[in-house]
Parts: C-alpha cells; sequence; structure tokens
C-alpha cells in the first residue's frame, strides 16, 4: 500500500532489504517497487516538528493553553517544541493550529504526515483543515484501555491539494472529532500521542489522495448465505455501486465451498462481473471438515483435484486465496489447514503466480473446556479444532502464517479490542508488534455487527446500533489493508434486507436492512466511510467556490480517475470511470459548491446515488454535465450522508441491451414485467405483440426510467411476447412470454404451514435449496397441511421435487376446509410426479391439506409449493 518517507537513497535500500527479510510469507516482494516510486513523489520538507526518535519526550504536556504554534524561517524549532503538545485530547486540548509560511505554492499540493506512538481503542479521529478548509479525517487505531502487552504505532499520512493553500501565512488546524452520534461522554477517550508531524511538498502528480491509510473495502453477496447463483450475480453489480466500492480495485469475499450442492453454479460468471466492476476477490473453496490427510501429512487425491480445478478455471479472475474459515471454531484439523496452505506455495507459482495466500479467517477460539464450539464428533471426544484449541495459539496460528502472504483475523461489534481473543490485539501479540502498523499485511474476510451489538456506553451515542458499526469499521480503516463486511444479505447482521431469493427479486428493488430504531443503518455508515476511505486513482483538481459557508465545517469531496489505477492482477480488470464523492461527517446539514477540473473537456453522465431505502430510490442518471473541463456541481448533504456520481465522456458510453427480463401474470390479469439495468441506458421503451407466432411488436411504454413495468392493457387468456430496449437505441432484451389469467400464484408471506413430521417451512420459503420432507420411508397417513389466513378462491395446486426426483408421493388425496377442523371428503386425488399439477374446481377455502395414502421407500419430499387462485371478494 502506499507509503510515503523521506529517506536518503542508500538508507532507503537498506529499509526495504531489511522489511523484507524481516516479513513474511511472499508479501514482501513488491515492497520495492511500491517504496521506490511513491517516496520519489516527495519534494522539499516544508517543516517538521518532533525528533523521530520513537518519543514524544521533546513536546510539551497537553494542557488547555497550547492551541497554536507558529513555524517561521528563523526560529530554531528545537529550542519551542515544549509549546508543541505531546498530542491532543478532546477532553483537554482538542484543537491544535500550525501556522506556517509559503512564499510559493507547491504545484503539486503538499503531503502530511503524523506518526502516532499511543491512542485510545475508541478510535479517535484528527481531523485535518486547511486554512479551514478539510482535507481529510485520518481515522486513528489504538490500544489504549486495553492489557496489550505490545503498541500500535502508526505513520499516517494526508494529501492535501495545492487549492487549499495560499501564499503568505498559512494555517493547518488539527481538530479531534468524536463519534457522529456520541456524546460528550466520550471525550475523554479522544486522545493520541504522536512522535513527529510533517508536511512535505510533492514534487510530481499525487497518484492517489491518500487519506490517512490506502485501505480497500468490500463484503459478500451471495444468495440465501451460501449460494453463487443467477441470482448472486444479478444483485452483484447493484451491491458494488450502492455501496460506493465499484471500480477502484475494491475487494470482495468469494466463499464458494465444495461441501455446498450446488453452491458454485454461476461462479464464472461472478467473477466475470467483478472483473467488469474493476473489483478484487478473495476466494474460499475447499471445505476442510472432512479432509483426511494422507500419511506423510499431505492432501488425498480428492482434496488436490478440487483445488487444482478450481485454481485452473478461476484462479485468473482471484487474486487472493483464504485458507480456511474460523477454523477452531468449526473444529478443523490444523494438519489440513498446513496441507491447503503448502499445496497451495507449491502450485499457485505455476498455476496462478499473481494470486497471494491468505491466513483463515482466525475466530481465536479456545479449547471446548473453555468454551464450546460447533460440529462435535458423536465419538464423545469433544475438542475445537485438532489439537484441541490450537486457533488460539499464537505459536501455531504462526505456522500457517509463515505459509501464507496475508493475515487475518474476524471481528463483531467491539472484540477487535477485547484483551482476549479480539484480532488487532491477537494480531500484535502474534508478530511481536510492529514499528509501523502490523507487521503483516491484514485481509480480514469478515467484520461486522448483529442487530444485538451496541456501542459501549460509556460513549454514550444516542444510535448505539449505528454507532457500533461505525466505530469498528472505522477501527479497520486505522489498521487493516483490506476488510471485508460480513455480509450483505447475511440474516441479523445484513446490509439489506435477507430471507429473499434473489433469483426472484428485482434487483433494483433491493431495500437496506435498519438497524433496529437507530436512524443511520448499516448502509449509510458503509457507504460514507467507502466514498471517503475507498474510492482510488487519481485525484482530480477541485475548489469548493462556497468556501466562507464551509469553513472548519466536516464535509469532505474526493474526486478520482479510476482510469489511472493499474489493471487488476490475474483478470487485467480496469475502470474508464471517474467518481465524485460528497461526504458529510458533521450533524448539521451541509451544501457543497465544487468546480472539478475533468481529464478531459467534453459533455458527461452517469450514475447518482444519494438518499433511499431502496437502490432504485437512491440511483438516479445524470445527463447533460458539460465541463470545459471545469464541472460545477451541488449537493445538499443531511448529517452523514454520503453522495457519488459514477461519470463517464458521453461519447465513450456504450450502451447494453437489456438482460434478464422476466414476465409474469399478476392480480387483475396484468402482466409484471423486470428487467436488469443497463449501463449507459438513461430509461427504456416496452414493446409488446401478442400470441408467439411471427410478427411485429409495437411500443405499448416510452422513457421508462424504472426497471420494471406492469402491462395491465391485458385481457384474460391472451399469451403476450415482451422486449425492452434502451431509449434511443437499437439495443434490444431477448423476449420473454407470459399469459395473462384471473388467477394467480398467491403470495405465501402470511401462511402457516404444518406437517406429519420434518420442517414445513422449507417447502414455501421460495428457496431452491431447502424443501420439506417425511424424513422417512413413505407411509399412508404423512400430511402436509397450509393455514393461508384468508379466503381465497382456487384452482391449481403445483408440487416440485425435482431436486429429489424420486420423492414425489407415490399416491395423494387433497382436502379443503374454513375452519381447519371440518375437511369433509377430498376435492382431488391422483399419482405423484417430480412436478405435481393439480387441477381443482374452483374452491372457497382457508385452508389446505395434501395427505400422502401409499408406501415407498423413498422419502416425500416438497422443494416448493403453490396454490393458484384469488382472494375472495
Amino acid at each position: 500500500m502506499m507509503r510515503y518517507v523521506i529517506v536518503p537513497t542508500a538508507l532507503l535500500i537498506l529499509l526495504i532489504l531489511t522489511s523484507a527479510s524481516n516479513n513474511y510469507g511472499a508479501s514482501a516482494k513488491t515492497d520495492l517497487a511500491k517504496v521506490m516510486t511513491v517516496s520519489n513523489q516527495i519534494g522539499n520538507q516544508i517543516w517538521m516538528l518532533g525528533n523521530q526518535n520513537d518519543s514524544y519526550l521533546e513536546f510539551g504536556k497537553e494542557s488547555t493553553g497550547q492551541s497554536s504554534y507558529t513555524i517561521t524561517t528563523d526560529l530554531k524549532q528545537t529550542d519551542a517544541w515544549d509549546k508543541v503538545p505531546q498530542g491532543l485530547n478532546k477532553s483537554l486540548n482538542p484543537a491544535f493550529a500550525i501556522n506556517f509560511p509559503l512564499t510559493e505554492i507547491p504545484e503539486y499540493g503538499v503531503h502530511f504526515r503524523v506518526r502516532i506512538l499511543d491512542a485510545h481503542k475508541a478510535v479517535p479521529q484528527m481531523a485535518v483543515f486547511s486554512n479551514k478548509m478539510l482535507s481529510g479525517i485520518i481515522q486513528i487505531a489504538g490500544v489504549g484501555g486495553t492489557t496489550s502487552s505490545y503498541p500500535y504505532k502508526k505513520l499516517y499520512e494526508l494529501y492535501i491539494p495545492k487549492e487549499q493553500l495560499q501564499l503568505g501565512t498559512n494555517e493547518l488546524k488539527l481538530s479531534t472529532v468524536g463519534c457522529l452520534y456520541c456524546s460528550a461522554d466520550e471525550n475523554k477517550f479522544l486522545w493520541w500521542k504522536w512522535d513527529y508531524l510533517a508536511l512535505d511538498a510533492l514534487s510530481s502528480p499525487a497518484v492517489e489522495p491518500i487519506h490517512g491509510r490506502y485501505v480497500e473495502s468490500g463484503t459478500k453477496v451471495s444468495n440465501l448465505s451460501f449460494y453463487y447463483d443467477q441470482g448472486a450475480v444479478k444483485h452483484l453489480p447493484y451491491v458494488l455501486k450502492w455501496l460506493g466500492i465499484a471500480y477502484s480495485g475494491n475487494v470482495m469475499r468469494v466463499d464458494c465451498a465444495t461441501d455446498v450442492k450446488m453452491g458454485c453454479s454461476s461462479i464464472k460468471s461472478y467473477y466475470e462481473t467483478l472483473r467488469d466492476y474493476n473489483t478484487q476477490a478473495v476466494a474460499l473453496h475447499l471445505h476442510t471438515g472432512n479432509i483426511k490427510l494422507k500419511e506423510d501429512g499431505t492432501l488425498p487425491a480428492d482434496a488436490e483435484n478440487k483445488l487444482l480445478d478450481y485454481v485452473k478455471q478461476y484462479g485468473s479472475m482471484f487474486q487472493y486465496y483464504e485458507i480456511d474459515n474460523e477454523p477452531g471454531l468449526f473444529n478443523r484439523s490444523k494438519g489440513v489447514n498446513l496441507a491447503i496452505a503448502k499445496w497451495l506455495k507449491t502450485h499457485l507459482p505455476e498455476l496462478a503466480p499473481h494470486v497471494k495466500t491468505v491466513a483463515p479467517g482466525w475466530a481465536y477460539a479456545p479449547k471446548y473446556n473453555i468454551r464450546s464450539c460447533r460440529n462435535q464428533s458423536s465419538s464423545g471426544t469433544f475438542k475445537c479444532g485438532d489439537p484441541d484449541g490450537w486457533e488460539d495459539d499464537k505459536e501455531q496460528r504462526m505456522e500457517l502464517e509463515e505459509l501464507t502472504d496475508l493475515t487475518n483475523g474476524h471481528a463483531y461489534g467491539n472484540s477487535y479490542t477485547d484483551n482476549k481473543d479480539g484480532s488487532f490485539l491477537e494480531n500484535l501479540q502474534t508478530f511481536g508488534g510492529s514499528e509501523d502498523g502490523l507487521k503483516k499485511q491484514m485481509l480480514n474476510t469478515e467484520y461486522g455487527t448483529s442487530d444485538s451489538h451496541t456501542d459501549p456506553k460509556e460513549f454514550g451515542a444516542a444510535q448505539p446500533h449505528s454507532a457500533v458499526f461505525d466505530r469498528i469499521m472505522r477501527a479497520h480503516i486505522g489498521y487493516a489493508d483490506m476488510f471485508m463486511q460480513h455480509a450483505a444479505f447475511y440474516p441479523q447482521y445484513a446490509l439489506f434486507e435477507s430471507g429473499i431469493d434473489l433469483n426472484n427479486q428485482n434487483p433494483a428493488q433491493m431495500k437496506i436492512h435498519k438497524n433496529v430504531v437507530d436512524q443511520d443503518t448499516r448502509v449509510g455508515i458503509m457507504r460514507r466511510l467507502n466514498l471517503a476511505y475507498a474510492t482510488h486513482g487519481k485525484p482530480l483538481v477541485y475548489e469548493l467556490t462556497n468556501k466562507s459557508e464551509l469553513a472548519d465545517k466536516l464535509v469532505y469531496f474526493r474526486g478520482v480517475d479510476t482510469s489511472t489505477l493499474p489493471a487488476l492482477p490475474g483478470s487485467g480488470a480496469k475502470s474508464n470511470k471517474i467518481l465524485l464523492n460528497f461526504v458529510n461527517f458533521g450533524t448539521s446539514t451541509q451544501t457543497i459548491h465544487a468546480k472539478v477540473t475533468m481529464p478531459e473537456a467534453g459533455l458527461y453522465e452517469g450514475e447518482r446515488f444519494g438518499a433511499g431505502d431502496t437502490y432504485a430510490s437512491a440511483r438516479t442518471y445524470l445527463t447533460g454535465l458539460q465541463a470545459a473541463p471545469e464541472l460545477e456541481v451541488k449537493e445538499t448533504l443531511l448529517p452523514g450522508e454520503a453522495v457519488q456520481y459514477i461519470l463517464t465522456l458521453t461519447d465513450r458510453v456504450k450502451p447494453i441491451a437489456p438482460s434478464w427480463i422476466q414476465a409474469k401474470s399478476i392480480e387483475n390479469h396484468a402482466i409484471e414485467l423486470s428487467w436488469k439495468e443497463s449501463e449507459g441506458a438513461h430509461s427504456y421503451d416496452v414493446l409488446r405483440k401478442i400470441g408467439t407466432a411471427e410478427g411485429g411488436y409495437e411500443v405499448i411504454a416510452e422513457q421508462v426510467a424504472d426497471t420494471g413495468f406492469v402491462d395491465a392493457d391485458t385481457l384474460v387468456g391472451n399469451t403476450y411476447m415482451y422486449q425492452v430496449r434502451v431509449s434511443g437505441t437499437k439495443e434490444i432484451s431477448p423476449a420473454a412470454t407470459a399469459t395473462a389469467a384471473d388467477v394467480v400464484a398467491l403470495n405465501r408471506a402470511e401462511w402457516e404451514v404444518s406437517s406429519s413430521s420434518g420442517k414445513p417451512q422449507g417447502a414455501i420459503d421460495g428457496s431452491p435449496y431447502t424443501r420439506w420432507d417425511t424424513g422417512t420411508a413413505q407411509a399412508a397417513g404423512q400430511f402436509y397441511q397450509i393455514d393461508m389466513k384468508n379466503s381465497f378462491t382456487i384452482n391449481k395446486m403445483v408440487l416440485r421435487s425435482e431436486n429429489s426426483p424420486n420423492d414425489y408421493p407415490r399416491k395423494y388425496e387433497v382436502f379443503v376446509s374454513n375452519d381447519g377442523f371440518n375437511w369433509g371428503s377430498s376435492v382431488a386425488s391422483g399419482v405423484g410426479t417430480n412436478v405435481l399439477e393439480i387441477n381443482l374446481k374452483p374452491q372457497n377455502t382457508r385452508y389446505v391439506k395434501i395427505i400422502q395414502t401409499s408406501r415407498s421407500g423413498n422419502y416425500w419430499s416438497i422443494h416448493d409449493l403453490q396454490i393458484y387462485g384469488h382472494k375472495t371478494d
């Protein structure tokens, strides 16, 4: 990642070689290129306060009187450093201004550095204002308030554009900032100590608007928690763009595991989508729970072949491979983890030399007698891993760390700073601390909060559920290099509403999951921090034209040209997007007037993402943005709000035909259409023809802004074919067909179901991966019963069991009831099939029961059950 350090050339080379020799795995192999490239951007030093001596003792102790310091050309600075505080403390000296002269403005801006020696675990924030304009907010990680044996020392860096400088006297003000929702109770925890502070001129244009640290952010998008199917593929670009992580080389977790049947059904399309949005992947594929090693400790042939096939097929599409997931918590073998790491270390240089390996997602599970864990055998021997508790032992973890390129460590709620088993502190303990950040690059594949996690009470948060997520993400910005929220659609931890089969949802209707009663959501927080810290590329020149209104306000603008980013390893992904980000870190509404110098003059267009509970309401499409090359933009932001523009030159936009078009009959014989959003589409035209024979389509709707449409001008019994076209182009979708009907598949959301055995909900949960079954051989009298909660007129039922094709009912009878007690005689009977369609005479009923009346050695299973009809008037 980006490192800006001023050292003599000879010493620089020595430091690089020393770093490489002391590093773990192969991650040191690119350090030379990174350090040389970035260090060459540093020009003349403007000033430095303090000695680079790992101490703050040359400074004066904090006091309320230390509010400013003036640098002059004739001042012997070392004589006056006792006037500089040792750090900041929001309850004592919350701000410190450094005044300095400039006889000329550095052409390429300046680079601020501050080396932190100690800070509280509350993640204090250092706002940096240059001449009253916010340059950035540095998220400071620390171990103060813990029992850590090692400090966390870190050099934080900040790019300051020349537009925030002036001839003559300049002021650089450093201020402590609390959490967005917290009271003054938090102030006493917001402190840090520094080693030195420095400001340097850049000698060439900045390649990255460094904002504290270079970090990459992500999440995990899978259907029904585990499935990388077409539903996940459909939603992936929507999630990437809405969260603000698309196009910047960020990273997503892709744990398509071998133990999940059909879990990887669309993994190729999934990886291709990540590539198309210039996003990296960390893969996890081989399930470790059922592997028996050979006598020599190597992987058996079956496991080797699974790894080999996966890397051969998809290795060019991912950049990292994670060895395992929480191996102690899931009772996995250390030997198996070591065997996988050794296999990858041996074979990746030939199969996929760009792929780096990541240590297991540590959960630091102790021995079973201390805390129980999952997946215990029936033998009666209880343990958390083999050997028991190995994941909690730093020496045993180090065996994996020495074989992998990046470290890992999962964190939830406030756990990252737990004195025992906290990922941040365990990392420091494992590697014996470090002089700058963590000793080994860290890719955390899981962080997040559940709906029950809350911020520590001593911080006084008015929105404790929001504050705890905000704090854990800011902590990772402070100490981790890459981190993935767990997970976009995972129940209780989700960013978006979960428990929905994504195959059946229009991604544009994706809805934010609310954090209990708190106003700010995990999506809102993640967007705010992603836009400020995880959008990358060459910084665009900009000026805020309403400076007086924004003086000392926590309003941040970040514009980047992603085309300057290097191609992603393996996939070769690139981007041509311009990202304009507007972020309000403050507690009052603010308006930003920005004049941005675009890379080229011309007409721009693209997407805008702002407030909204659904994707459709958060997204708008902007056109006609004329840059000369300056582009003037204006945004009004509520407290904590963030807005992003994703722009492209209009003449380079290549509209793509709509895809994923679906048509289905709904109530009142209408037909509902939905389709996937098309790149470059301002709006859509809907075309229709009656019947399936040859013939022309006619336009029935023009310039539809959404990705859905309801055709109400239909006749019962008619079959209709539809196509969707990008307005103003010839780009048109494949056809979708539906028949208008008075009876449709009934909504199952309120249904209550029961059965003679098993878990009946599996038949109506909308998931293609669950089912209900009897759990035993078929026998007369087994039943499945539905309470539809209201009376409906029904005329058809469909029971599907194709995924277990021999589990259909050998014979059946159907009964109906209005009270659930009196059933009368059967209304239908017959012989089953694995797609069983039962046609009924129209029945007005609330309850339906299907009884299996024969015998068979197979289970009776229902993977999906649907009833057709309409609500009784």
